[in-house]
């Protein structure tokens, strides 16, 4: 049962990725259907932001209520539902709209499991399961690329999405006695309040170090290509093949780290990774004009973050406490969102308004600022276990 619950969670993974980046592979068509204008696609972003940073930060609340298996099945129906949306809307209006229970789906379910995973499975099962994650939105995109040249639209790549997660949905349904067989026994307490967490030593500096980590992730993924081709003089297509480098960075290096993962803590891999990280900045500033020196740092920029996003879910329970670790998940989930919604527009706008050259000196103070801020937050906890054994 251990076993079929977690093959469940891998394919639940799976298709948390599958819709990610739907949006954006559509959209250079859908703008002109629906008489959006092209930017548009930010403000669809935006509210499903939003809706994952609300339903991060009352994880814990629904999760004590309903369990984590329902909490997980209700949320991959809502984003079903979304997408189903999606597939059949005509009007801008009518994105936005859907985009609501799209966003609240996905955050709620992706705290719950992350807390479940961290309290239940290994280190390693957590970096391999976020791999899995990646796998998905790098599908995602072909799925919708497959019904944009084969003339049948984009609808119906949403609605095969669409019918995917449904097809989970009735699987997470059917196996919600497994969830509640691995369910703790001990009687959970009141759910924290969000001011209840804050004060736990620690929380807000892991906060800090999580929104400057997904700035780093979604700035590098997304401006890689308008770098290449803006500042260092690359031509478009080979651009777009390059950025592509820095997503298979990670999406190997988490099955890598899998390996490796519960022979090392997780701290040890977050530091591993940030300096890894930082190593691959340098080479990407390298003023040389030898393409593979590029591709390279974009590789190792990816192989740096690998472990660190598994590593600060799973590190949770072992470092706030297990009956902590559900409310401060989805508060670290919810500052991961909001680091991922405002630091790549922020490089946006220095890009425009001062110089896109900038891209990896961005990049390097956002990595420091992660590497500071985690090295602090082994500090404080390297005291608070001194002081308990004393």
């Amino acid at each position: 049962m251990y076993s079929l619950l977690l093959v469940i969670i891998y394919i639940a993974f799976i298709s948390l990725g599958l819709p990610d980046a739907l949006v954006g592979a559509a959209w250079p068509v859908m703008y002109g259907q629906l008489d959006a204008p092209i930017s548009y696609a930010g403000i669809i972003t935006m509210i499903i932001a939003i809706g994952t940073i609300v339903s991060s930060l009352l994880s814990e609340r629904l999760t004590k209520k309903l369990g984590t298996g329902l909490v997980t099945a209700i949320s991959v129906f809502m984003t079903a539902a979304a997408l189903f949306g999606f597939s059949i809307s005509t009007k801008f209006y009518m994105l936005c709209l859907w985009a609501i229970p799209y966003g609240v789906g996905a955050g709620a379910v992706d705290a719950a499991l992350n807390n479940y995973v961290a309290l239940n499975y290994s280190s390693r099962h957590m970096s391999w399961l976020h791999g899995f994650w990646g796998i998905g939105d790098s599908v995602g995109p072909y799925i919708m690329g497959y019904f944009l040249s084969g003339g049948n639209g984009w609808d119906k790549g949403f609605l095969t999405v669409a019918i995917v997660q449904i097809v989970l949905t009735a699987a997470l349904f059917i196996s919600l006695p497994l969830w509640k067989k691995n369910k703790g026994k001990k009687k959970q307490k009141t759910p924290l309040r969000l001011k209840e967490v804050a004060r736990i030593k620690g929380v807000l500096i892991m906060c800090v170090a999580f929104f400057a980590y997904c700035g780093v992730e979604t700035t590098a993924g997304l401006w890689a290509s308008s770098y290449l081709v803006e500042f260092r003089g690359i031509t478009p297509d080979k651009a777009a093949r390059y950025a592509s480098i820095f997503y298979l960075g990670i999406t190997i290096g988490r099955f890598l780290v899998g390996s490796i993962a519960d022979k090392i803590k997780d701290k040890q891999l977050i530091r591993i990774g940030t300096v890894v990280l930082l190593s691959g900045i340098v080479f990407i500033a390298i003023p040389m004009g030898i393409d593979m020196m590029i591709v390279a740092g974009l590789f190792i920029v990816g192989l740096g973050c690998a472990p660190i996003y598994p590593s600060i879910i799973h590190a949770a329970p072992s470092n706030f406490g297990k009956e902590n670790s559900q409310a401060i998940i989805g508060v670290q989930m919810a500052s991961a969102y909001t680091g991922s919604t405002l630091m790549s527009p922020l490089f946006g706008l220095i890009a425009e308004k001062i110089n896109i050259g900038a891209y990896p000196l961005y990049l390097l103070l956002l990595g420091l600022i992660i590497l500071i801020m985690t090295e602090v937050l082994n500090n404080i906890l390297r005291k608070k276990e001194y002081t308990l054994s004393k």
